[in-house]
């Protein structure tokens, strides 16, 4: 019996919130990250920023670039931390080739949403996403203020 993924597991450590306004996303993968020793600490401290990352694949592997980890001041002296190097993603062969195919042949993109712990381990969320048009934002723009004018007149009675 196949266990359902939950998203955005246990603790939070970055959103990605300009994702969701600027691309409609069809469908959302976990994916581990292989870290150094003081990207970690970094991670636990809270020191990262999603919003300019994106997801690639290339050789049948996965990677995120521009995923800007600050190093801590208290990081080893004996290594120089490189704070957006590419990392490399942690996925299944058949998740990498849904991607790839989708991506390739569908015109899809990978978009980062959330990073988060789970059981110690950080995870990657990955959205399978199609970029948004100016009046697509707008309609949703429009559609946000009137839920919360909803919510404003439902509450007032």
């Amino acid at each position: 019996m196949a266990k359902k993924k939950k998203s955005s597991g246990g603790n939070t450590i970055a959103l990605n919130k300009k994702a969701r306004h600027e691309y409609f996303i069809e469908d959302k993968y976990e994916a581990g990250l292989a870290l150094q020793g003081w990207e970690v600490k970094s991670l636990r401290a809270g020191r990262v920023q999603l919003t300019d990352a994106y997801v690639f694949v290339k050789n049948g592997e996965a990677f995120i670039s521009n995923l800007h980890i600050t190093p801590l001041s208290t990081a080893s002296t004996h290594i120089h931390p490189e704070p957006t190097r590419v990392r490399k993603l942690l996925l299944h062969r058949k998740e990498i080739d849904k991607l790839m195919g989708a991506v390739d042949r569908k015109g899809y993109t990978l978009v980062p949403l959330a990073l988060y712990w789970v059981r110690g381990r950080a995870k990657l969320e990955i959205g399978l996403a199609k970029g948004k048009q100016k009046h697509d934002k707008r309609a949703a723009e429009k559609d946000r203020d009137w839920q919360r004018d909803k919510q404003r007149i439902m509450k007032g009675r």
